[in-house]
């Protein structure tokens, strides 16, 4: 269980260090129903940032996420639910 709420705060800042900005893509903009696609973000990203998130909070995240969340949004709350 995560001590504090994952946030997309949080989601950002790991995109961020692990998968780097787009040029293109402003994250302190509203991007929570943009799809990684658009954002310059792709499977590998996603598993990368997955990995480290696992690694920072300490949860296992279903495989499935990676397919089933397409936008920050869903991404978050799938984090939120698998850390329970």
């Amino acid at each position: 269980m995560l001590e504090k709420a994952f946030t997309i705060e949080d989601l950002k800042r790991i995109l961020a260090e692990g998968a780097g900005i787009s040029e293109n893509i402003d994250l302190s903009a509203d991007i929570l129903d943009i799809e990684f696609a658009m954002l310059g973000y792709d499977s590998l990203a996603l598993l990368e940032t997955a990995g480290r998130i696992e690694r920072e909070y300490g949860i296992s995240l279903d495989e499935s996420i990676l397919g089933d969340a397409t936008t920050p949004r869903a991404f978050v709350d799938a984090v939120c639910a698998s850390a329970g």
